[in-house]
């Protein structure tokens, strides 16, 4: 009862970002641009979805970039500034780089973490985190290398491209704890030396999968059998461009599940989602779940 109570008033902090919804049947659509369906005071939340949503048994929550771009942390495909602008991201994301010039690349990833840092939880963090009482079970998949979710209040979050505040040595593999301050770096970023391994002497490095490395095995196998198990599935804020990760929602999908993708842009997955609605996670999502549980009850 405690965590009921608990996210009852997660709810009501919805209260201050959410819309009056407008809740109809639209049984031919499964596309909701959101500058069609909706003005300032209404988003247009098909019954059948939130019919699917009450009943649903598992629920898995798979986020990307989009999600924290909410709260204003950079993604890899904004322009890079200052000493990065000559640089493509993807180019400081790889074993090569770092072996190639470590202060460069140590040097973006603690400016990137700065960034995650002084970054607050959105709506749409808040709306998943209170999910997790408001469904049997609920597992939450990333693609994201902050904390965002779990400083929003979701617990045993899924990490399918590691963590920008768990490094670990380049050399042994030892994880190394990251400092607790807010990293203080320019504008414009720095270069900067890596830390050194205590346990080995070698160089430390971010603890994130670069571009060419495996996804972390264990992640990896809870993700894609919480897919197979769901019987609902949000896809929220990623291009599904990105594999293996983008493979989770079309696992869902082919045991069963029903989709629900929530993204500004097009993707790839536009043509199996079951529901897709065009625009900001931190609108649709507190939406829907007022929607669905107008009274902030709490699942059985």
């Amino acid at each position: 009862m405690a965590a009921c109570r608990h996210h009852r008033g997660l709810l009501g902090l919805w209260l201050g970002f959410k819309i009056q919804n407008r809740i109809t049947n639209l049984p031919s659509m499964h596309e909701y641009d959101l500058g069609k369906h909706m003005n300032m005071n209404n988003t247009a939340i098909p019954q059948v979805l939130i019919t699917t949503l009450q009943q649903a048994t598992h629920v898995v929550v798979f986020t990307g970039a989009g999600v924290s771009a909410e709260s204003g942390v950079p993604t890899f495909r904004d322009a890079q500034t200052g000493l990065w602008e000559r640089f493509d991201a993807e180019q400081l994301a790889t074993i090569e780089a770092f072996l190639n010039d470590k202060e460069l690349v140590w040097g973006w990833y603690e400016w990137r973490r700065m960034q995650v840092m002084r970054a607050q939880p959105n709506p749409a963090h808040l709306s998943i985190a209170a999910l997790a009482s408001l469904v049997p079970k609920l597992t939450v998949i990333t693609q994201n290398v902050d904390d965002l979710h779990e400083r929003a209040g979701s617990a045993q979050v899924l990490h399918l491209h590691g963590s920008l505040l768990s490094p670990r040595c380049f050399d042994c593999g030892q994880a190394c704890t990251p400092p607790i301050a807010i990293p203080d770096e320019p504008a414009g970023g720095r270069r900067l030396s890596p830390p050194i391994c205590l346990h080995c002497g070698g160089a430390v490095r971010p603890g994130v999968v670069w571009f060419g490395e495996e996804l972390p095995v264990r992640e990896l196998r809870r993700a894609n059998a919480s897919a197979k198990d769901c019987d609902l599935l949000f896809s929220i804020g990623t291009s599904s461009l990105v594999y293996p990760a983008a493979e989770i929602p079309n696992l869902a999908k082919q045991a069963g599940a029903k989709i629900v993708q929530i993204k500004k842009e097009k993707t790839p997955l536009d043509t199996d989602a079951t529901w897709s609605f065009r625009g900001p996670a931190g609108v649709v999502l507190p939406d829907l779940l007022s929607a669905a549980y107008p009274e902030g009850g709490c699942a059985p």
